[in-house]
């Protein structure tokens, strides 16, 4: 019977020593999340809402003001560079401008005069300076009157359609007050918005095309006009890009809506695609946690975040991480570098709550 006693008592503290081994094993490794490091150079399309615009949309006005006496065009019609668009009644303009011709032509023949006396020394050098002087005086009043007579009427500054006519005959109007409306014809150009994190990086930008909803299949090339280095109350930065149209692609409006893509590189780096809960950020540093499964270590790799992506991932670049790695996914505030792991390896999609 003490034989039983002592061979019971030694079996129970290996039982006991072997339990709490195990227990202190498993204190020791935390449980993490695992996931895999994506490729995600596919990932480098950005998408912006745009519109059509024509290459140039122009308010016109009268550089006097007066009646207007004839309007010579409609809404929507086509003229060409040039053509008169509108005129103002010159009467008033052109009784100061006849007024201003006969005082030109009496001073210019009084100075004439003072100046032929002054080359045969007959009259004083005062009397030569206030002729010419005179004479400067009275041709510059001449010709504003001319070109205030001239700017009764409105021309067309290029080719194109008529937008608007804001005013009909009759109808007095101040100078500069907006007459008619005029887009340029030819290409046109899309205008989209792009926010600050993308404005910084419009260098990396390498091609532009658009889509229309109403042209099925169409894809439209684009050209970079410029950029706005000023950001508006919006904190956006205006694009602006021309529209080229191949073959027999119909030539879109302005004011239709489309969707512009940007291809963009990352300077020559790799893009990846990992879990946002990968992503650790500590003292204005960002790192991830690589997985190493033979020795179930974690080693901590510093990256660049570029942006979050819709699928609740994250573009991230390094030269040290590349596709098909594992990561932490989640926990990576309660882990530390070098340290042994628990994985927790995704569920498998035919072994649904782990039953095999």
């Amino acid at each position: 019977m003490r034989r039983f006693n002592l061979l019971l008592a030694g079996i129970l503290a290996v039982l006991s020593a072997s339990c709490g081994h195990r227990t202190q094993g498993t204190e020791d490794r935390p449980t993490v999340k695992i996931d895999t490091v994506l490729s995600a150079d596919e990932q480098t399309s950005l998408q912006f809402p745009g519109r059509v615009k024509a290459a140039q949309d122009i308010s016109l006005a009268f550089r006097v003001s007066g009646t207007i006496l004839r309007m010579h065009v409609n809404d929507g019609s086509y003229v060409r560079k040039g053509q008169l668009l509108a005129e103002l009644d010159p009467t008033d303009y052109q009784i100061q401008l006849d007024a201003a011709e006969a005082e030109y032509q009496r001073v210019k023949a009084e100075a004439g005069r003072v100046m032929a006396l002054y080359k045969e020394n007959v009259t004083t050098p005062d009397a030569n300076d206030k002729a010419v002087y005179g004479l400067k005086q009275i041709t510059a009043k001449y010709n504003h009157a001319k070109d205030q007579l001239e700017y009764t009427r409105l021309y067309a500054p290029f080719n194109g359609y008529v937008q608007k006519r804001l005013f009909d005959s009759h109808e007095t109007l101040a100078a500069g007050m907006p007459v008619v409306s005029m887009i340029s014809e030819g290409k046109p150009e899309v205008e989209i918005n792009l926010p600050a994190a993308e404005y910084i990086r419009r260098e990396q930008f390498t091609s532009y095309h658009c889509t229309f909803d109403i042209y099925s299949g169409q894809q439209y090339s684009l050209n970079l006009i410029s950029v706005t280095p000023k950001a508006n109350a919006n904190q956006l930065y205006t694009m602006r890009l021309q529209l080229e149209r191949t073959g027999r692609q119909p030539l879109p409006s302005p004011g239709m809506n489309t969707m512009v893509t940007i291809e963009r590189t990352e300077n020559g780096q790799r893009n990846l695609s990992v879990p946002t809960g990968a992503v650790l950020h500590e003292k204005g540093n960002t790192s991830v946690f690589l997985y190493n499964s033979s020795t179930q270590t974690i080693h901590r790799c510093s990256v660049t975040m570029t942006r979050l992506l819709s699928d609740g991932r994250c573009l991230v670049t390094s030269d040290e991480i590349k596709p098909g790695a594992l990561v932490v996914a989640s926990g990576v505030h309660h882990v530390k570098d070098g340290e042994k792991v628990e994985p927790l390896l995704p569920a498998s999609e035919t072994n649904v709550g782990g039953l095999l």
